[in-house]
């Protein structure tokens, strides 16, 4: 983290006419930080990012849980003096005090009579991912935000905009920070993931042609997050209630607690919020906070269970070059029943004859070609 006046020398030596590298080299730091840095507003404050401290109750906090969830189970109260004793058994080393403001911190005595379970992971390691947008219209921006299902390690990237192209391209940067590409991702009503529900049965939904190539060619499989209306197959298991929840509430923890607090800060210095200090400041934020905190469903550090995850993603993929014009053509051909979002040839039908008569004419047009100088040819 650069100091005050470091910051101000990086704009200053850029207005001189001095290249990022130069200007790296005489301040003997990396050029990626130059290029950082001048990015964001001339008066910008850098302040100190630290990881949240990690306490010596933390990682007995699932242990805990679990002790406080049976106990629920069955009616009965266990004081923290007995959970202290217990923890002890598993190695802990600290004091009976510690264990009792922990406890209270994280509110598992209330939490544990509103919840089924304190501790909950739906989805197995690297099995799925929840994809939505933020809006900000009053600062023309949107965030994407993915959050993996095991770990709730969150990825988020301003854009201006939300085509396909850009959704492709953040999808790639998720799974770069990842670490790997999950085996499947959720979705709700993207308009650039899916283009009409249901329209091969109940729960075979019609994707967006282009990104359901992107999704086959990372080997991620595409869902949909069921309506209220949607009908459900015999034998088919429902998700749950909430089931973009872990996304939905991420959202909601990068409104509040990072968007608006940056838009404050840099108003108070007379600037306005935009992609470039967005995105700058969004992945310190992911980084020293959002990831690296205790979980509140999982009692873990997001970042700790994304290194139980790596080892089930898979790898990430080749360069993503494009859907070909013909594999859109030909499922357009083999499907002409159903509706299409990419234009497609309109082949008339004709009998044999026709051809037959087209045949004089073209043997003619190719031989009149020939004695211009091969033009066919080339």
């Amino acid at each position: 983290m650069l100091k005050k006046g470091e910051v101000k020398m990086i704009h200053k030596m850029l207005l001189t006419g001095l290249s990022k590298s130069e200007v790296a080299r005489k301040l003997g730091i990396n050029r990626n930080t130059v290029i950082k840095y001048s990015k964001l507003p001339e008066g910008y404050l850098p302040t100190i990012k630290r990881a949240p401290a990690i306490t010596i109750v933390d990682p007995y906090l699932p242990d805990i849980a679990r002790m406080l969830e049976e106990a629920n189970k069955m009616d009965i109260h266990i004081p923290v003096s007995a959970i202290y004793k217990e923890i002890k058994k598993l190695g802990y080393s600290g004091g009976l005090r510690r264990v009792h403001e922990i406890t209270r911190r994280h509110k598992l005595r209330e939490r544990v009579k509103e919840e089924e379970t304190l501790i909950r992971f739906e989805t197995d390691r690297a099995h799925q991912m929840q994809v939505d947008w933020v809006e900000f219209r009053k600062d023309g921006l949107s965030a994407f935000v993915a959050t993996m299902g095991y770990s709730r390690v969150s990825y988020v990237e301003y854009v201006t905009d939300e085509r396909v192209d850009t959704l492709i391209k953040c999808h790639i940067n998720a799974f770069n920070y990842f670490g790997g590409v999950p085996k499947e991702g959720l979705y709700d009503n993207m308009k650039t993931v899916i283009i009409k529900r249901n329209v091969y049965g109940a729960g075979k939904h019609k994707f967006n042609e282009q990104f359901r190539d992107f999704a086959k060619h990372c080997g991620m499989e595409l869902k949909v997050a069921p309506e209220q209306s949607d009908k459900v197959p015999l034998g088919y298991k429902p998700y749950r209630a909430q089931t973009k929840g872990k996304v939905e509430r991420f959202n909601h923890f990068l409104r509040y607690s990072f968007h608006n607090v940056l838009k404050v800060r840099l108003a108070m210095m007379g600037y306005k919020i935009n992609l470039e200090n967005a995105n700058a400041e969004v992945m310190d934020w992911l980084t020293y906070d959002a990831n690296a905190r205790i979980h509140k469903t999982t009692l873990k550090v997001p970042f700790d269970l994304l290194e139980e995850e790596q080892p089930h993603l898979l790898p990430l993929p080749k360069t993503y070059k494009g859907i070909h014009p013909l594999k859109v053509t030909a499922q357009s051909l083999a499907q002409p029943e159903l509706e299409s979002t990419y234009d497609t040839f309109n082949i008339p039908n004709r009998d044999m004859q026709a051809y037959d008569n087209l045949i004089p004419l073209v043997a003619l047009s190719l031989l009149s070609s020939v004695n211009m100088g091969g033009i066919a040819w080339s």
